[in-house]
């Protein structure tokens, strides 16, 4: 942050996207920090909804009237159910520009080359499953469509061939999303669109907008393929940080009592 020539001036968090993607025994975080915070951001919670149930009320109905209520009785209970945590997703717009890198060349190379499309990269790179390189997986996908038998060499290359390959499952990976101390939440990046607006010479964008869309991950999501729940290390750090931000909410509802006293109170004719 600019020095304003204030002392008292509070400094400016920035928010970041982490990812923890380093095959070691104890992750390596990868922080993507923003280079300017957005001036504005939206936030949706959708609770869980119960399925709607259709009961037919013609002259033609089949049911036993006697079930009827409880079907009503059924519905009227879902109403109030919710079995899990609300959906919450994020929408926000983040500034990229490389100008202030570009009067310092020598001090930023990558920015005098490719503009800010070292950023974007960083960003779009997190919406593609870790793992191999982009040669690796290539020799990997022919190898796994192609099997040697007795009979001779087979394996399928179209959808009507008949023969079944079984793909390996992929996952993206997880991220945290970094809003301040009060929101350090596990995401998924849902959408991502990117208005390049300047360009080099070599046509590398020097200003861009990236709008991103992302998906709160709760505990219910944090697992594995087969549905076990996941221990890896990257894992246990969303966990922690979910339930931190979890526990701030339910602490920040209940310092909001003490607003609410204070509002009944000045209520009362004394």
């Amino acid at each position: 942050m600019a020095n304003t020539g204030y002392s008292r001036t509070p400094k400016l968090l920035k928010g970041a996207l982490i990812y923890f993607g380093a095959p070691m025994l104890i992750p390596i975080p990868n922080i993507i920090i923003f280079q300017y915070n957005p001036e504005t951001m939206t936030r949706t919670l959708t609770p869980w909804q119960p399925p709607q149930r259709a009961i037919k009320w013609g002259e033609h109905d089949t049911i036993d009237p006697a079930h009827r209520l409880e079907d009503l009785t059924r519905d009227q209970r879902l109403a109030l159910s919710q079995p899990y945590d609300p959906a919450e997703t994020f929408s926000l717009v983040l500034e990229l520009d490389a100008t202030d890198a570009l009067e310092s060349p020598d001090s930023h190379p990558v920015a005098t080359v490719s503009g800010v499309a070292d950023r974007i990269a960083a960003i779009e790179m997190l919406l593609y499953p870790p793992g191999d390189s982009v040669l690796g997986g290539l020799l990997g996908s022919v190898a796994g469509s192609v099997s040697f038998s007795a009979g001779g060499l087979s394996g399928s290359f179209g959808a009507d061939t008949g023969v079944e390959t079984q793909l390996a499952r992929r996952e993206v990976p997880i991220v945290l999303f970094f809003w301040g101390p009060g929101r350090i939440v596990p995401v998924r990046i849902t959408s991502l669109s990117i208005e390049e607006q300047q360009f080099s010479p070599l046509l590398y964008p020097i200003r861009a907008k990236a709008s991103i869309g992302l998906k709160v991950l709760d505990l219910d999501d944090l697992v594995t393929v087969s549905g076990d729940p996941a221990s890896g290390a990257t894992v246990d750090i969303a966990k922690a940080c979910y339930m931190f931000t979890r526990g701030q909410k339910e602490v920040l509802a209940m310092a909001n009592l003490a607003n609410s006293v204070e509002s009944i109170i000045g209520m009362l004719p004394i």
